[in-house]
C-alpha cells in the first residue's frame, strides 16, 4: 500500500481471516491441481500447474526436501500420497 493508506476495520478482517485460513486454502487448492494434473494433456499447462504445485506445497508447510524429491520426479502418485498426509 502506498503511504499514508490505512485499511478500514472491514478491510483488516478481511485480510486477518485470509491469514487464520491461509494453510487450508493452499491444501484445497493443492487438491484442486492435483485433480488438474491428472487430467491435464497439454504439457505446458501441466508445468505451470507443476510450479503452482510446489507453491502449494511450500504454503501448506510440506517438508521442503520432499516437495524437491516429488517436483524433480514430477510424480503425481507421490503427490497425492503427500497431499493425503498435509489434509
Amino acid at each position: 500500500m502506498a503511504k499514508g493508506q490505512h485499511l478500514t476495520p472491514y478491510q483488516k478482517g478481511i485480510v486477518k481471516r485470509y491469514y487464520e485460513n491461509k494453510e487450508t486454502l493452499s491444501t484445497q487448492k493443492l487438491g484442486e491441481l492435483i485433480g488438474d494434473l491428472y487430467l491435464e494433456t497439454n504439457a505446458k499447462k501441466a508445468e505451470q500447474k507443476w510450479k503452482s504445485v510446489e507453491t502449494a506445497l511450500l504454503n501448506a508447510g510440506a517438508n521442503p526436501a520432499r516437495v524437491k524429491k516429488i517436483m524433480d520426479d514430477r510424480n503425481l502418485e507421490q503427490l497425492a500420497k503427500l497431499a493425503g498426509e498435509l489434509f
